[in-house]
């Protein structure tokens, strides 16, 4: 435990001296931060805090075009709080209610799926239905892809001069190292979040990610299974919003995913953070698609400490969680 709470302190260090650095006003020719000409000024957005976006899943849909798998499973009544205590009533007649998080049954009649993709998300809707909580790598404590990694709510933000660093926390620590010099490693080799390489246009940070590990446990997606293959390919552009740029997202945020925490978008007034991602996988997926997440401030400065699987152990009849582990001792 103190291991983990020194290691968020050392990396919070370098953000104070390059914040205010990248706060400042560009004048230099275009390099790899990117999106600059030979003597017009440009500011660099600072994303350096700890965002916020409490929604399970977590994929807002496009305001039209191709979007990501949805729950066909739907709460019949908008959830109360997190605990279950807040009685609600039910919808009107003919609304849907918000995906169902006790029952993830992806829907694999979306267009985006081929064939073989929309079998799989079928086979794991259906152990859904059963009452079976099939694996994934958030309840076995292993490392999340990309982009299933959005699953975590909170994301620290640490941008540096020459690469931004993304902190995911709960129930586990995750990090991303994103290069600002625009070129993906030759040879690549895969890993747990990908080869992510990034640049500044104007306010966006454009993140650029291919490489993620196909050979590993619970390659997915997303909570319903949604495979990938070694074409994943991931395009994020991040930008600081006001509320009228992103209050149509919000919306529809709200009425696809359950927000656990309640609501800490609507009346929020200051700075979002929103994330427009297009995916694509010519292995998996017909067309690309695109979503959007938005981010509101945490309510801390500073990120939690969390463990995953401190006790691997499940008392309440299904089998123990497959937590990574060794064969053999490290020394």
């Amino acid at each position: 435990m103190h291991s983990q709470r020194n290691f968020v302190l050392f990396v919070l260090l370098p953000a104070a001296v390059a914040t205010s650095a990248l706060g400042q006003t560009a004048t230099s020719s275009a390099g790899p931060q990117g999106g600059v000409t030979s003597g017009a000024a440009s500011i660099i957005p600072d994303f350096t805090r700890v965002w916020y976006h409490p929604s399970f899943p977590w994929f807002e849909p496009p305001a039209s075009g191709p979007g990501p798998v949805r729950n066909k499973s739907r709460w019949p009544q908008q959830p109360g709080d997190a605990s279950g205590t807040v009685a609600v009533p039910p919808l009107p007649p003919g609304v849907e209610g918000v995906s169902d998080y006790d029952q993830l049954v992806g829907d694999y009649s979306n267009p985006i799926l081929q064939p073989w993709a929309a079998e799989v998300v079928k086979k794991f809707g259906e152990m859904s239905i059963a009452g079976i909580t099939y694996p994934n790598p958030s309840n076995q404590c292993w490392p999340m892809p990309m982009p299933f990694i959005y699953k975590q709510p909170l994301v620290e933000i640490i941008q540096q001069p020459d690469r931004v660093l993304f902190i995911y926390t709960a129930p586990s620590l995750d990090m991303r190292r994103v290069r600002l010099n625009g070129r993906h490693s030759e040879p690549l080799t895969p890993s747990w979040y990908g080869d992510s390489v990034g640049h500044y246009e104007g306010d966006t940070l454009v993140i650029d990610t291919i490489g993620v590990k196909t050979d590993r446990p619970y390659a997915m997606v997303d909570l319903f299974g949604t495979p990938y293959t070694k074409s994943l390919h991931i395009v994020e552009r991040y930008r600081l919003r006001e509320y009228d740029d992103v209050k149509d997202a919000i919306e529809r945020n709200k009425k696809e995913n359950w927000l656990f925490n309640g609501d800490p978008f609507s009346n929020h007034r200051g700075q979002f953070l929103q994330l427009h991602v297009t995916i694509e996988d010519e292995g998996v997926f017909t067309t690309p698609w695109t979503s959007t997440l938005t981010y509101v401030p945490a309510g801390s400065p500073a990120l939690p400490e969390n463990v995953c699987a401190e006790n691997p152990h499940r008392y309440y009849g299904e089998s123990d969680p497959d937590v990574p582990h060794a064969e053999k001792p490290d020394f």
